[in-house]
């Protein structure tokens, strides 16, 4: 399972995420084309390395321009949800807005809906989540954990005056993770990257065991003498041969929608980051077919699987149940073949390969563009495939 884990032994931050994404592998072109489907005000995004107390880091600077007015919650959501993005991104993006304003909302004592991100900037929080939120995408991120987060220490003046470090928003979002302060002066852990942190991540604690396949770092702005200001992030394959996680299950009986229908909702949960989903054909009351649908997905998922049962289909009630899944470990390689490059899948237990399977739509296309019949391709592929040490 790709794995990514967020070191913060110096806090973290909404572009100290982003630029730990790009240090990772995400293409800067590719993040400023993604936002770019937002339709935002004109703004730039900069990006260069830093040294941080010796460690090579990729600080990003988004400059926007001045606004007077501040974005309330349904103006944010809005703006998410009418992108071209894809449903993976706009709905995480939105779960990341609605835990933050829930923690200004239960600070300040108001309702949600009348949460505006003056503290946070609401520009730079949605190129801030939303550009996380596609390099989790573009990464393809299964599960993601967070160390002990460092918070800083001192005092921090923002716009309702001077708050203790951690200000009382960001002590909200942290509520339910293991945080720690030291002599290090200042706001370590910002709203934005506490919001990203306490969404996303399963877990807090030690690195979970996994293969590492590369660390990166994003720079702070703040400079201090013998501290590195960096968020470390490190991915890799989580679990030995196997790996053991907690899923959910969603299930619904359906006895009065099309297969059109059933069809769309199907696609609109696999969009949503659904892991699996699939129709059985059951019998209800009164002796009429009907389908069960079912949903596996991860656990923070639940509300927007839920929302597209809801909107998108007759039903109106879900089972939902905690399932435990144990998987063989698994990771992509490329292999050369006379066609072209070809993304192989290769899953492993004990120690030897049990499987090793090339993408099929990569083969479909292999046999469209070379005339040849697909099982003659898929034969030839799979050839070069059983020469490799794997």
């Amino acid at each position: 399972m790709k794995t990514l884990y967020f070191d913060c032994f110096a806090g973290a931050s909404g572009n100290m995420i982003l630029g730990a994404l790009v240090a990772l592998g995400v293409s800067a072109d590719d993040l400023r084309a993604e936002l770019a489907r937002l339709g935002l005000p004109p703004f730039e995004i900069e990006i260069e390395k830093r040294d941080k107390s010796g460690i090579s880091a990729v600080h990003v600077n988004v400059v926007i321009p001045d606004e007077k007015a501040h974005r309330h919650l349904g103006q944010i959501e809005k703006i998410i949800g009418e992108s071209p993005l894809s449903d993976a991104v706009k709905s995480r993006a939105m779960r990341i807005f609605e835990t933050l304003a829930e923690a200004e909302a239960t600070v300040h004592g108001i309702d949600v809906a009348k949460v505006h991100f003056h503290e946070v900037g609401a520009l730079d929080a949605i190129i801030d989540i939303v550009g996380a939120c596609i390099g989790f995408e573009i990464l393809a991120v299964e599960r993601f954990v967070c160390s002990k987060i460092h918070v800083g220490s001192g005092f921090v003046t923002m716009a309702h005056g001077k708050f203790p470090v951690p200000p009382p928003a960001v002590a909200e979002l942290l509520k339910n993770a293991p945080i720690y302060s030291t002599e290090i002066a200042g706001e370590l852990i910002t709203p934005t990257g506490a919001a990203i942190i306490a969404t996303v991540c399963e877990s807090f604690g030690p690195m979970p065991e996994m293969t590492l396949q590369k660390t990166a770092y994003g720079a702070g702005t703040r400079d201090y003498d013998y501290f590195p200001n960096v968020l470390r992030l490190m991915i890799g394959e989580s679990g030995g041969d196997n790996g053991e996680s907690k899923l959910l299950l969603i299930e619904t009986n359906l006895d009065d929608i099309s297969a059109q229908t059933l069809g769309y909702a199907m696609e609109r949960a696999f969009a949503a980051g659904a892991l699996d989903c699939w129709f059985t054909p059951i019998q209800m009351k009164k002796n009429r077919p009907a389908t069960m649908l079912s949903i596996l997905c991860d656990c923070g998922l639940k509300e927007p699987m839920l929302d597209i049962l809801y909107t998108e289909t007759t039903t109106l009630g879900a089972r939902v149940s905690e399932v435990g899944r144990d998987c063989l470990s698994r990771n992509l390689i490329r292999v050369r073949t006379r066609f072209g490059e070809i993304d192989v899948k290769v899953a492993k237990y004990k120690g030897q390969v049990v499987s090793a399977k090339p993408e099929f739509d990569q083969l479909r296309m292999f046999a469209e563009q070379s005339g040849i019949p697909l099982l003659t391709v898929e034969a030839e592929v799979a050839e070069a495939i059983r020469g490799l040490e794997l």
